[in-house]
């Protein structure tokens, strides 16, 4: 099999993966599980790959898979701008990552979780500072 059950009946997996992509569109961090952050990892990757093509098409696809909910808001002088995930996914997040072929999103683990003991992780989105700095250091 191609992906991790996660211990969930198919429409409640999708549901919470369509949840944590989104989240990680909206915060560009969140803290999971490893399992959970390595699914998520991938879908992601396929998202800002669909930003990064731009057109109409992959706009309905992204759009028929993130939440449409509210990303940022922020106040300019004379007017509000409000932005969705799949505004955010396509202006800012396709933008900062133009160059790069891959590799959107990095995970670290960290301690496992108190109650249960599950092996937990950072989910984050790579920036754009990263991938200069590994040119640096070269």
């Amino acid at each position: 099999m191609g992906y991790r059950k996660l211990g969930r009946v198919t429409s409640q997996r999708k549901a919470m993966l369509r949840d944590l992509t989104s989240d990680l569109i909206i915060n560009e961090r969140i803290i999971t599980t490893v399992t959970r952050a390595k699914e998520t990892s991938k879908l992601t990757d396929k998202m800002i790959t669909l930003g990064k093509r731009g057109d109409l098409h992959a706009r309905r696809q992204a759009a028929a898979f993130v939440r449409n909910e509210l990303a940022t808001v922020s106040e300019t002088e004379d007017e509000i701008v409000v932005q969705t995930v799949l505004q955010k996914l396509f202006d800012d997040l396709a933008s900062r990552n133009a160059e790069r072929n891959g590799g959107y999103t990095r995970i670290l683990k960290t301690e496992p979780r108190r109650g249960d003991g599950a092996p937990m992780a950072v989910l984050e989105l790579v920036e754009k500072s990263a991938v200069s700095s590994d040119a640096d250091a070269e």
